[in-house]
């Protein structure tokens, strides 16, 4: 009885592809056989990008494992409500017979067609080859070739796809117009962003490829580009040609160049002092006074949650725009200062599980981006609801990936708890799928605290930091610097919930070494605790111990990274 559900859900999948299936065996050689050669581009998705393939939700990404051959290979992030069909268009000639085939892994992966043949196979442990063939129409002269999952049936890898036969395009000779208006949008000490007016084509334009000096380092099919990985401080030259699907290539458009920031070894360029306030509870202090006594500039506001099913709101009752919380973001910014919002935390009704799909939790991330017009978001992922879950892991990875994209300049946040020796389980796995999912996280922050009292809180956070870094370099393939760069810390003031002891002078030598490693960010919970009450234990609005009125802030402050 226990495999009854499986079953159903392979003979409703027999039934939906019943006809295809009929199709793949009872094809027809007609005159125009193919001639051996694969025309999709990028079919081994070696490039280390996803373009000229275009995938469904943002919900495709190129990882190194595992893959079929060579060291690439594609994922598709399935979810409830999208199986993340990756699709590529090529010139193909009419009447033709063509082979497409494919190595595949995953619960119920599809290769097929658009219009005609496709096929299926189920393999969750090991690559599968799919292979199918099909004929073009009289007077086709395109084709579309796609691979997906299937819904809520988990990740699926496809690599070595490949479409035998003649290359097509017919008469079209004419190469696309030449891009406009190159320029550089952005940099860091590791990146440089690129954009340009598109070229037009009589057929289409279906990908840019993207040189620096003589050499082609991306390919997309958009009109604009980060390119990674460079040396800082460094001059580099870049150009762009349009190709359209016939093969014909541009010429090269004007050149840019462009020097890298100095740095040790690249980063995101993002620094942040930011606090936790707390408006909910815990007698708030006036937010302007205390930037005016200490120096602060940033305060991370707590906490966006759910006001029923995928709808934001603070503490999931207070509205986004109107109310007092805006008027105290208003009153930061008046005085020079930011704020950025922190989404879950530890209790609470929280978008996460509520919203139905990335989609979904993407907009209502947007509608608190648009709220503010923000240039970061942190969201704070704990407790079983959401850190210890899988699919509301993927589901926050994918709508972060989702806003950065439709929000350029964003800076987005990751805040979890952590072991005294680095992430758990679940914080690997959390790392892992930001890197299978292209994610593009900017800040990792940890949560040095409650390890279970009497911890040494300035070694113990030394050390979590420390396995954080090194569980980022092996995963991104970052150096020591690099790594330091998407870090951040946030600790707790004065006693923890467990009765672990932060003094003073303890998140000095903590903010020192930040500043000495380079890391990219620096908070603790609250500003509203940053007020004495000797042995008064854990409270909402004071820290426990004996400190002068905003002292942790004050520190908190000299954080310059």
């Amino acid at each position: 009885m226990r495999n009854q559900p499986l079953r159903r859900l392979r003979r409703r999948l027999l039934a939906l592809l019943g006809s295809a299936a009929l199709a793949v065996t009872g094809a027809v050689v007609l005159p125009g056989t193919a001639h051996a050669a694969n025309v999709l581009s990028n079919a081994g998705f070696e490039s280390g990008g996803l373009s000229p393939w275009s995938c469904t939700g943002n919900l495709g990404s190129v990882v190194s494992s595992p893959v079929h051959g060579g060291s690439k290979a594609l994922a598709g992030a399935v979810s409830s409500s999208d199986i993340a069909q990756c699709s590529q268009t090529v010139a193909v000639q009419p009447n033709t017979v063509y082979t497409l085939s494919g190595w595949v892994r995953g619960s119920y992966v599809y290769l097929g067609v658009n219009g005609g043949a496709s096929t299926w196979t189920s393999s969750p442990s090991a690559y599968s080859r799919l292979s199918l063939s099909f004929t073009t129409g009289a007077s086709q002269t395109s084709a579309t070739v796609y691979v997906h999952g299937w819904y809520a049936q988990g990740t699926y890898y496809a690599d070595d796809i490949s479409l035998d036969g003649p290359g097509g395009g017919g008469s079209d000779s004419q190469a696309p117009t030449v891009p406009g208006s190159l320029r550089s949008t952005g940099k860091t000490s590791s990146s440089v962003s690129l954009a340009w007016n598109a070229s037009t084509d009589n057929v289409g334009v279906t990908a840019y490829d993207i040189y620096r000096g003589s050499s082609q380092v991306l390919s997309v099919s958009g009109t604009s580009a980060t390119v990674s990985g460079l040396s800082p401080s460094t001059s580099h030259t870049f150009t762009v040609k349009a190709r359209d699907a016939a093969g014909n290539v541009s010429a090269a458009s004007n050149a840019v160049t462009v020097t890298t920031d100095a740095g040790g070894g690249g980063g995101t360029g993002f620094k942040q002092a930011a606090p936790y306030l707390y408006l909910g509870w815990g007698d708030p202090p006036s937010a302007t006074s205390v930037m005016s006594a200490t120096g602060i500039k940033w305060f991370t506001m707590a906490f966006i949650l759910s006001s029923g099913g995928c709808n934001p709101a603070w503490d999931g009752q207070r509205p986004l725009t109107g109310g007092n919380d805006q008027s105290v973001i208003n009153s930061i910014r008046s005085a020079g200062g930011d704020i950025v919002p922190s989404i879950g935390g530890w209790s609470g009704n929280k978008l996460g599980p509520n919203c139905s799909s990335a989609q979904a939790l993407a907009g209502a991330y947007q509608k608190v981006i648009d709220a503010y017009g923000l240039k970061a978001i942190d969201v704070d992922i704990e407790n079983t609801d959401e850190f210890e879950n899988a699919t509301v892991q993927d589901r926050i990875l994918n709508a972060l990936k989702i806003v950065k994209a439709n929000n350029p300049g964003l800076r987005t946040v990751l805040t979890f708890g952590t072991s005294t020796t680095g992430p758990t389980y679940w914080g690997n796995r959390l790392i892992e799928q930001a890197k299978a999912l292209n994610a593009d996280i900017d800040v990792f922050t940890i949560m040095p605290f409650d390890f279970g009292g009497g911890a040494d809180m300035y070694g113990n956070t030394v050390n979590a930091t420390e396995g954080l870094k090194n569980k980022l370099k092996s995963t991104f393939g970052w150096d020591d610097a690099t790594a330091y760069a998407h870090i951040g810390i946030s600790g707790m003031n004065g006693l923890s919930d467990q009765q672990e002891l932060t003094s003073p002078a303890i998140w000095t030598q903590i903010r020192d070494w930040a500043n000495s490693h380079h890391i990219a960010r620096l908070a603790f919970w609250s500003v509203n605790r940053d007020r004495p009450c000797p042995g008064g234990g854990v409270t909402s609005n004071c820290s426990g111990i004996s400190q002068s009125n905003s002292q942790f802030t004050s520190i908190t402050a000299g954080f310059t990274g």
